[in-house]
Formats: C-alpha cells, sequence, structure tokens
C-alpha cells in the first residue's frame, strides 16, 4: 500500500442517510469524496477564500455542488434550479411529472414529453439493449412492490412477482421521434428513470457551471460525482472509493480523476432486512427479486454521468464476467469491480496508466488480468 501524503482538507460524505422503521435497517453510503491537498502553500489560501459549497435535497438525495474557482450565487441558483426541473419531469413519485403520466396512459394512448424527458427515455432504452436487459426502465412495477429505501419495504409474494414479470420489458416502449411522444404497450407497465436521472441533471449542472465560467468543480449528486477541470494546485481530484459494507470513512482505493464521472452501484447502498434475509435495491429484471452476484462494488468512470449511472446497475447486475467484458467493448468507459473475498478488478483501461489510482486498505488486493 502506497503512504497517502498530506492533510485532509475536505471530506465529502456522499448520499449517506440511515430511515429505521422496526427491522428495517436502510444504508445509503455510495462513495467518499476525499480532496488531500499539502498544507501551508499559496494554493490553500486561494482554496480557502473562493470555494463555496451548497446543498439541497432534491431527486430524493442530497444534492452538493462545490465550486472551486469562481462562486457566484447565480450559479448555485440556476444548478439547483436545473435538478428541480428535471426532478418535476421524471420523479414517479411526483404524481403531475411526464413519467407519471406516461405510467398513467400505458395502454392507453402515448405521451408527448419535453425534450428532457424523451432524451433520457431514449438513453435508457440504448442502455438496457446495450446491456441485454441488465439495466432496464421498465423496472418500475418490480421497485414499487418491494419499494426498497421507503418505511413500506417489503418482500413481494411469489405470485406477485410471477404477475409482474411479463410487464418488465424495454422492448414494449414506443417512442416516436416526430412529435416527440413515449408509449408504453401493455397497461401496467411503469417507467422509472431512477437509475439515470441522476447522471443527466449533473452533466446538465456540468453545463451551466461551465457557462459561468466556472473550471474547478465538483457536483455530487448523491452517488453520482462529476468532477470539472482540475484542483485548485492543478492536480487531479482524488476520489475514495468507499470501503464495501463498512462505516463511513472507511475507504479502499483513492482514484485521480480529471472532467470524469464516477458512479458507484452495491448492494449497502439501500437494503432491507426481513426474517434475517438482507435484500438489496439492485433487482434481476428476469427474477423479480435482488440481483444474486459475489460482487459488493462496482464503480464506473465515465466522460459524462449520464452513461456512468445506467453502467454501473447494469454492469453490477450482470457480474464480473459479463460486466467486464461490456466494460472493455466500450471506449472511455472504465470499471473497478470489488468481490466479497475483498479482491478488485479493473478494466483494461487501467492498464496504460490513463486512470491512477492509489490502494488505501492493505486487506484488498488488486488481480491482474
Amino acid at each position: 500500500m502506497v503512504e497517502i501524503v498530506g492533510q485532509i482538507d475536505i471530506l465529502l460524505y456522499i448520499n449517506i442517510m440511515k430511515y429505521y422503521n422496526k427491522s428495517i435497517k436502510i444504508f445509503s453510503i455510495s462513495l467518499i469524496f476525499l480532496l488531500l491537498v499539502a498544507s501551508c502553500n499559496k494554493t490553500d489560501e486561494i482554496s480557502k477564500k473562493s470555494k463555496e459549497s451548497q446543498s439541497k435535497l432534491l431527486l430524493g438525495t442530497s444534492c452538493k455542488i462545490s465550486i472551486y474557482d469562481y462562486p457566484s450565487e447565480k450559479a448555485f441558483k440556476q444548478s439547483f434550479k436545473r435538478i428541480e426541473d428535471i426532478e418535476d419531469k421524471m420523479s414517479i413519485r411526483i404524481s403531475s411529472s411526464e413519467v407519471s403520466m406516461i405510467n398513467k396512459n400505458a395502454g392507453i394512448k402515448p405521451v408527448v414529453v419535453s425534450k428532457d424527458t424523451f432524451k433520457v427515455v431514449k438513453k435508457a432504452i440504448e442502455n438496457a439493449k446495450l446491456s441485454d436487459g441488465a439495466f432496464d426502465p421498465t423496472v418500475g412495477p418490480l421497485v414499487s412492490a418491494w419499494d426498497i429505501g421507503f418505511d413500506d419495504a417489503r418482500v413481494p409474494l411469489q405470485e406477485e412477482i410471477d404477475s409482474l414479470l411479463p410487464l418488465i420489458g424495454y422492448n414494449m416502449i414506443t417512442l416516436n421521434e416526430e412529435n416527440q411522444s413515449v408509449y408504453l404497450q401493455k397497461k401496467g407497465i411503469m417507467l422509472d428513470l431512477g437509475g439515470i436521472a441522476k447522471g443527466y441533471a449533473a452533466d446538465e449542472v456540468a453545463k451551466i457551471l461551465k457557462s459561468f465560467n466556472s473550471e474547478k468543480a465538483i457536483i455530487n449528486l448523491g452517488g453520482n460525482i462529476l468532477t470539472i477541470g482540475l484542483r485548485v494546485n492543478e492536480t487531479k481530484w482524488r476520489i475514495g472509493i468507499q470501503k464495501p459494507q463498512s462505516d463511513r470513512g472507511e475507504y479502499v482505493m483513492i482514484v485521480n480523476l480529471e472532467d470524469l464521472a464516477l458512479v458507484t452501484s452495491g448492494p449497502y447502498e439501500r437494503f432491507f432486512i426481513s426474517d434475517d434475509v438482507l435484500y438489496h435495491h439492485i433487482l434481476d429484471t428476469k427474477t423479480g427479486y435482488p440481483v444474486k452476484t459475489n460482487l459488493t462494488s462496482v464503480s464506473i468512470i465515465a466522460n459524462n454521468s449520464f452513461i456512468a449511472d445506467a453502467l454501473s446497475t447494469a454492469v453490477y447486475s450482470l457480474g464480473l464476467e459479463k460486466g467486464l467484458s461490456l466494460i472493455n467493448s466500450l471506449d472511455k468507459v472504465e470499471a473497478i469491480f470489488i468481490d466479497n473475498l475483498n479482491n478488485i478488478y479493473l478494466s483494461k483501461g487501467f492498464e496504460d496508466n490513463s486512470i491512477t489510482y492509489v490502494l488505501s486498505d492493505e486487506s484488498f488486493k488488486v488481480i491482474e488480468p
């Protein structure tokens, strides 16, 4: 293990929420973001004077924006307004949202939607095809039945799951480019864009920050992280990957990123326990139950948060062999896999050191390909 030299300037915890309801105990801990800077130098003074962060609860999680060069109240205001706008259009928990309207009209008629929603649904279908349905935006009926992450989380009866499985299938979504409409072909089908909307929102916020000349920032939408530019001292952002199933503050490795997104999925993010059995929130679209795998964490690194968000769920669901094969077939997308034996597997892009890292926990080891 390489020793990390330098003082921890900022430690950002991502999407840490605890829900307690009798036997239900849900921990949502996706990533730990560490900005490690050497103390007592000029860039530290600049950072202290200019850095500003603001947070709001949107998209069902804590959304935090940190600007390190040109903080602007207008930039923050427009950014959070944009996130709120996306939530109003795409949340299945807002009855007036466009996605809710699509779901209410399933099997009845197409619904004309905004450019935002149409774009996200289209990208969701593309990712569903890419992953052979491991990521599927029609998982809504199953998500609603399990309701993991909320007070009513439960284990549905087998008969209920069996009745819902025929409603899962991205091929039952019809898009009309001409009038920008979305149609679900069967009554009962439900879109759920929760696995991709945050990624889209992060990319949209980045556009706003750059329009205000901010070139040093971190966007943190509940575990969907997007880095903009470099740190104040012109080095890459140092981002810690959470140690799976451990207390917050414990991290396995640190990756160095510039203008890249990092999104992590794992069973420890949201779960509940019933009759001494743990049920996590990543559902297998073929069985209707939480995905069974020896992976404890998958982190995706990509040029934009939109693709990283969808792929993190899909790749975790696919498992190590198929997931690694998919990532290695894609350009400018990398992945970090961690299994229950504390082994770490890296995609081929790490071989040329285009993305560098430091292992920070001796109990974990990187398995060479």
